[in-house]
């Protein structure tokens, strides 16, 4: 029976900002030269007996989802599925299953379902815990991966083993997060594990298993397959899928089904759920800091500090997490990282952009920049991908000048058009119709002054647009 990894990419991160925003989450955080979501693909490879992977995401994170699939090689047509609205767990794999079914001709399939968002530092230990799971599945189990614990753990959910089967345990009970005292009898008397998360089990099971326990989710879930749309490389969960009750697998399906198993899973596992977690996991020098970027650090200790540009200097602290980016600053002491959302929700009651994108924002073309904004004016940095180009469009309230910085940008003006390259420029009117592509092998990049009454992102309208945004 073949098998085909589930990807989940829902979440927004929010203990992980300001590197985490809600239209960049963590699993796509540049992590020096890598992401999580870049690892998970990574880790499932391409071995004969998988399918290419089926990923969850939301539209914000489409064009991330399909760029880094591509990066490993992997083709996303197909292979991309957009909910209108975050479920929860349940249902985005209720779907899919469903389209792992339909993929394989209504044959039946075994599910990997993976969150995008955590580290696993032995590869080889996972592919061997997925083989037995793939074996406990076989045998008619909903399979989750319990992590040796680590210890008394107050932020994870934890599973309780039963009998012993041919391969893995029956579940006993699944705990939800304890209190300190709570986590340190269970972990005194043994047979607990942390809840990963991860999962793996039959598509009609699961299908089966969900109807039984929650038949709204399953016809809500079917409805939505049922009335998707394809798109480019995308496929769009119908509407009925906002109006599916969310709930999360655990909740839904295997803390009711008596067919839950559980497999151990000691891999170096870590879901990087707080920067504490992320210190965690990091490599440290021989003051037990973690010093990312541009840092300067004198008379520090058991600390974590990230540069994302300027110099971050400390001097004289201890167990601080420092997290510098282009439009903020966060500092918290280790102990308190959890309590990160706490001020990401009081940015959202603020409406504070913040919250939601960084001054780069990523595009399926490339990306662009805020350098400077004022009364009036807005400066870019732009950058466009080789045979990339964004889509005909016009603006009614601003202006725009453009400088090339490097590249050959082809370009057009109304029914002009025109070949640019380093230092030189145009000027594109107020209601022209105008166009930027890259004409040559290497990144095209510009800088944009914009002036006029109103320079937000939604004056735009498009007239031809090369990935569907019309």
């Amino acid at each position: 029976m073949k098998l085909c990894p589930v990807i989940l990419c829902g979440g927004t991160g929010t203990r992980l900002w300001p590197l985490s925003r809600r239209l960049y989450p963590k699993q796509f955080m540049d992590l020096g030269g890598h992401t999580l979501f870049g690892d998970t693909l990574k880790r499932i490879g391409v071995r004969p007996d998988l399918t290419p992977p089926l990923v969850i995401c939301n539209k914000e994170q489409r064009f991330l989802a399909a760029a880094q699939m591509q990066e490993q090689g992997l083709d996303p047509t197909g292979r991309v599925i957009l909910e209108p609205e975050g479920r929860n767990t349940a249902p985005a794999i209720a779907v899919a299953a469903l389209a792992a079914l339909e993929q394989n001709r209504g044959g039946d399939v075994l599910l990997l379902v993976l969150p995008s968002d955590h580290v696993i530092r032995e590869d080889g230990a996972f592919a061997r815990a997925v083989a037995q799971a793939a074996a406990c599945a076989g045998q008619g189990r909903l399979v989750t991966f319990g992590i040796e614990p680590g210890g008394p753990e107050t932020g994870y959910g934890y599973i309780q083993r039963g009998e012993a089967l041919a391969t893995g345990f029956a579940v006993r009970r699944f705990v939800e997060k304890p209190r300190r005292d709570a986590a340190e009898a269970m972990l005194a008397e043994g047979g607990y594990y942390w809840n990963s998360g991860m999962f793996l089990f039959r598509a009609s099971l699961f299908l089966d298993e969900l109807r039984h326990y929650a038949s709204d989710m399953f016809h809500g879930a079917a409805a939505a397959w049922e009335g998707r749309a394809e798109e480019r490389d995308f496929t769009w969960l119908g509407e009925a899928f906002a109006a599916c009750p969310a709930d999360s697998i655990d909740y839904a399906v295997m803390e009711k089904t008596p067919l839950a198993a559980v497999v151990p899973l000691d891999a170096g596992w870590n879901d990087l759920g707080s920067w504490n977690s992320v210190y965690d996991a990091a490599s440290k020098d021989a003051a037990a800091n973690v010093l990312v970027g541009d840092v300067l650090a004198e008379d520090v200790s058991g600390s974590y500090l990230h540069s994302s540009g300027r110099l971050v200097a400390a001097l004289g602290v201890r167990d601080l997490v420092v997290v510098e980016t282009g439009d903020a600053v966060l500092v918290t002491s280790k102990d308190r990282s959890q309590e990160v959302k706490n001020l990401v929700a009081r940015l959202t009651r603020h409406g504070r952009p913040e919250k939601d994108t960084h001054l780069r924002v990523f595009r399926p073309w490339g990306w662009y920049e805020t350098l400077a904004l004022g009364e009036r004016f807005q400066v870019k940095r732009i950058m466009v991908k080789s045979g990339a180009s964004l889509s005909l469009q016009l603006h009614h309230q601003r202006a725009e000048h453009w400088v090339v910085v490097s590249g050959v940008g082809r370009i057009t003006v109304g029914e002009n058009l025109l070949e640019l390259h380093a230092d030189q420029s145009t000027y594109i009117p107020l209601g022209v119709r105008h166009r930027l592509a890259n004409a040559g092998p290497q990144p095209l990049e510009i800088i944009e002054i914009q002036s006029g009454s109103y320079l937000g992102e939604d004056d735009i309208v498009r007239f031809e647009d090369t990935y569907g945004r019309c």
